[in-house]
């Protein structure tokens, strides 16, 4: 399956690749050790946790917070947009491209998982794998538990329930649950919200 270009860039371009290359391990290792620095870190040391999530992922945008512990495979693949919040033991590996939007919602134990094996036992047995990527857009909410297959798109304003597996592509303004994950109800992005502090 050799064809001149190296096990990484076979990786980024969601071929089969062989994971145990030199390349890959040594970026392995590199965001290991950073996840192992951010993981120690208590949650009071702000800034440092800020700087190394800034050095372990691709991008993190403006008030994003991420409760340790976290674990990815590369982290330069993790793209995380403004005001977001991770709870405690977000796993997101990034094999392929991982893009989540503004404002999303990842509650504890969230699973994002792009990696990808052959079908075929012949393939497995040698160790090949692939990836697809995960994109979850503005505002979405990640329950509990949930589990985010390779190369599921969830449009903005979804609500995932907790413990769901989505293994496929969910909709803009839905409320989907269960596993499979499906859609239980519509949301109206619109519709006028009274503000809870009134009342």
């Amino acid at each position: 399956m050799t064809d001149g270009r190296s096990m990484r860039e076979r990786m980024l371009a969601g071929d089969l690749y062989l994971a145990d290359d030199p390349e890959l391990a040594e970026l392995l290792h590199r965001a290991a050790g950073l996840m192992d620095a951010y993981n120690a870190n208590p949650l009071p040391a702000a800034d440092e946790r800020r700087r190394l999530l800034t050095e372990l992922l691709g991008e993190i945008g403006e008030g994003t917070e991420i409760r340790p512990p976290l674990r990815v495979d590369y982290g330069g693949q993790i793209r995380i947009g403004a005001r977001c919040f991770a709870n405690f033991g977000l796993v997101a590996l990034d094999v392929a491209a991982i893009t989540i939007g503004d404002d999303v919602q990842i509650g504890a134990n969230v699973q994002l998982l792009t990696p990808t094996h052959p079908i075929e036992p012949v393939l497995r047995r040698q160790k090949w794998e692939a990836a697809k990527p995960i994109t979850i857009g503005d505002n979405v909410w990640l329950g509990s538990g949930a589990i985010v297959l390779p190369g599921v798109t969830i449009g903005e304003n979804t609500v995932v329930g907790a413990g769901a597996v989505v293994t496929r592509d969910l909709p803009a303004n839905v409320v989907a649950v269960g596993n499979p994950a499906r859609v239980v109800r519509e949301i109206d992005p619109d519709a006028p919200v009274t503000d809870p502090r009134s009342g």
